[in-house]
């Protein structure tokens, strides 16, 4: 059976992690995607790359698209793209708000050309405001968006960022997979293409939306004077250690957290999550802790509550060394406790949950063998899901595409040999 989106066609102008990863979202759902590349290829080919032109981050987000490299600033290659645009459904783009200008391919006029073009436009930090031309990756956007000082982390006097995972970028590819669907069934209903903008720095914000609330009549005059503090603080030169420990003074700073975190066992560790009174409550049982935080009209947040929360902590971690992890899974699954082993990603390829699930796929990639990655993220009964073919190689389907335009293959060798495509 057709993915959900079958027939529609996808350009793709993107580099980097969020509009990749939101183009190769919508190819999992059967969209046709067209990666417009420079001709020597994007930036993200040359991380770390194993071969040639190739990566791993570049092979974990291309996944089912094909490749077309195209120098944008010669006349003939903006043609190749102003041809292609009358049959394109969705163009996606992740660069400064100026580029798309300077290389002819801004909204106004490939919507001009094809007016019922959904185009969605990804930049850092949003069209609008005195940022808004300034170029921004990932890291950036966690230091101003306040995830790097919310995270906590601090290394040689420093904030450190957020390293498992580039959080604004990833975010954001799903907000482009979500706000393009959303786009094609406005346009189903109406005919109407139109301009999506979505940011990183929006999408930091909303993974922050607890943080990021302010209710006034609680919120409003402790966190103005946090910000006055913070700013004198700034102003004479504090260390940055100093404005962290300001900064967990206000910010409700988890002392004494024993139901919500991970505990060394006698050979690995196991993680608990409990955020209800009636699951801390079976925890305690089952570790034969006695908790006075559970009795009637007890207040969590005086100081005698947290010495003792404290010294909870200690005792817990005393009992759960004693036994191994899948002896403290048993106990803890009996008891309906919310528990789980700590592992790395590496291990979640052959592991039993993950397969069961269908999220591991195995493709043949053209230059480099078998490749398994993560599949689709979700399914769907009667339009499912498919990863079509892994990342394309460096201008695989340049042939291919350019004399679906109808170019002769003397054309397009002539446009290779003038370096407009490769």
């Amino acid at each position: 059976m057709p993915g959900p989106l079958d027939g529609i066609r996808i350009l793709e102008f993107t580099e980097i992690i969020a509009g990749p990863f939101g183009g190769m979202l919508l190819s999992d759902m059967g969209a046709d995607i067209i990666k417009i590349e420079p001709p020597w290829g994007e930036p993200w080919r040359f991380s770390q790359p194993f071969i040639p032109n190739e990566s791993r981050t570049y092979i974990s987000l291309n996944r089912g698209k094909r490749s077309l490299p195209v120098d944008l600033t010669k006349p003939k290659g903006l043609e190749i793209i102003y041809k292609l645009i009358s049959d394109i459904d969705v163009v996606i783009i992740n660069a400064r708000p100026d580029v798309p200008y300077n290389l002819g391919i801004d909204y106004e006029t490939l919507s001009a050309k094809s007016p019922r073009l959904i185009y969605c436009e990804n930049t850092a930090f949003g069209r609008k405001g005195p940022d808004s031309s300034r170029p921004g990756y990932d890291i950036v956007i966690q230091a101003m968006s306040g995830l790097m000082a919310s995270e906590g982390k601090i290394q040689d006097g420093v904030a450190q960022q957020i390293q498992s995972t580039a959080i604004a970028d990833y975010a954001t590819g799903i907000t482009i997979a979500w706000s393009v669907c959303a786009a094609l069934y406005h346009r189903e209903r109406t005919g109407q293409g139109q301009k999506i903008e979505a940011s990183l720095l929006g999408t930091a914000l909303a993974v922050q939306g607890g943080r990021f609330l302010q209710v006034a009549v609680v919120d409003d005059e402790p966190r103005a004077e946090f910000l006055e503090s913070l700013a004198q603080l700034r102003a004479d030169g504090a260390p940055y250690e100093e404005v962290q420990d300001r900064y967990r003074q206000q910010s409700a700073w988890r002392r004494g957290n024993v139901y919500y975190r991970s505990y060394q066992a006698k050979d690995g560790i196991v993680t608990v999550g409990c955020l209800s009174d009636r699951l801390r409550k079976r925890m305690a049982d089952v570790l034969g802790l006695h908790d006075i935080r559970f009795e009637p009209d007890y207040d969590p947040t005086s100081e005698e509550s947290i010495a003792f929360a404290e010294q909870l902590v200690k005792k817990a971690e005393a009992v759960f060394i004693k036994k191994t992890v899948a002896e403290w899974l048993t106990l803890l699954d009996g008891a309906g406790v919310p528990a789980g082993p700590l592992r790395f990603v590496e291990e979640m390829v052959t592991d039993e949950q993950v397969i069961a699930n269908d999220l591991v796929v195995e493709l043949d990639h053209s230059l480099v063998g078998s490749v398994k990655m993560v599949g689709p993220i979700f399914s769907m009964s009667e339009t499912p899901l498919e990863a079509k073919m892994a990342s394309p190689a460096l201008g695989e389907h340049s042939q291919e595409i350019l004399e679906q335009l109808g170019y002769s293959s003397q054309e397009v060798e002539k446009l290779r040999d003038d370096g407009v495509i490769s």
